[in-house]
């Protein structure tokens, strides 16, 4: 896998915490340091690892299902990318303002957004790419993007979250259907 594909993928996972970020960057009163640094961290972090702990579990699996396996990581990656595009133009959350990023919420922002990220180490399991680059990576731009998240959520709105997701679920289908093409292509 090329480091334009892991960054793309990265770059893709990213866009929905991103989002979310953005999201509860407008909905905190006044972002601090402290909520920037808390919500890019636990959501880099959870995103790093669950790419991971689906590789791990796709490895066990590779050897029953690789006749299949470009059509599993094409079907993952739609459905994911799929699924942002949805909630980004039918599901975008609004409500009272809270306080995201601290305790039990924190943890369901986190797990949530990194669902996705379990999904693709599976695909890169059937695959048989090593997941710990595109991983670290994932991790770290996570991380990055969603500090500037919580930052520009601060200052543009809510405009700019909707888009981010959209952008976020367009990458990850046109990952998914590359990675058929070329598999059938290569057949």
């Amino acid at each position: 896998m090329s480091l334009v594909h892991i960054l793309l993928i990265a770059v893709g996972l990213a866009m929905d915490a991103l989002a979310v970020s953005i999201t509860e960057g407008v909905a905190l009163r006044k972002v601090t340091p402290g909520h920037t640094l808390r919500l890019s961290l636990h959501f880099g972090a959870f995103q790093g690892i669950m790419p991971i702990l689906g590789w791990l579990a796709g490895v066990s699996l590779r050897t029953f299902i690789q006749g299949v396996d470009h059509w599993i990581a094409f079907g993952l990656l739609t459905a994911i990318g799929l699924k942002m595009v949805a909630d980004t133009l039918f599901g975008f959350e609004t409500g009272e303002p809270h306080e995201p990023s601290r305790g039990g919420r924190l943890l369901v922002l986190s797990i949530a957004t990194s669902i996705d990220a379990l999904a693709v180490g599976i695909s890169l399991a059937m695959l048989g790419v090593a997941v710990w680059t595109p991983a670290a990576a994932t991790g770290l731009i996570t991380g990055v993007l969603c500090a500037a998240g919580v930052q520009m959520g601060d200052r543009v709105g809510r405009r700019l979250g909707r888009w981010a997701g959209l952008c976020g679920g367009v990458i990850l289908c046109g990952i998914g259907v590359k990675i058929l093409v070329e598999h059938l292509l290569m057949s």
